[in-house]
């Protein structure tokens, strides 16, 4: 059987897309962020909407990952 051409960190379709929905989710997030009157709740926020996207960014479990974009 022939090895496949892929880079071996290519994304399967449905890595993919699941990355596109997780990503407008962060910039829906921020531009809802961006209605926020108070210049120090809007960093507060802003903040911690970056550490959690960093926090799970290793996260691989489609249940978690779905649940958290639906929730979201």
């Amino acid at each position: 059987m022939a090895a496949s051409r892929l880079p071996p960190a290519t994304l399967t379709l449905k890595q993919f897309l699941r990355r596109q929905q997780v990503l407008l989710l962060y910039r829906r997030i921020l531009q809802a962020i961006r209605q926020v009157p108070d210049d120090s709740d809007r960093k507060y926020l802003k903040d911690w909407a970056r550490e959690e996207f960093k926090r799970n960014k290793s996260a691989t479990e489609e249940v978690r990952t779905r649940s958290r974009i639906q929730s979201g």
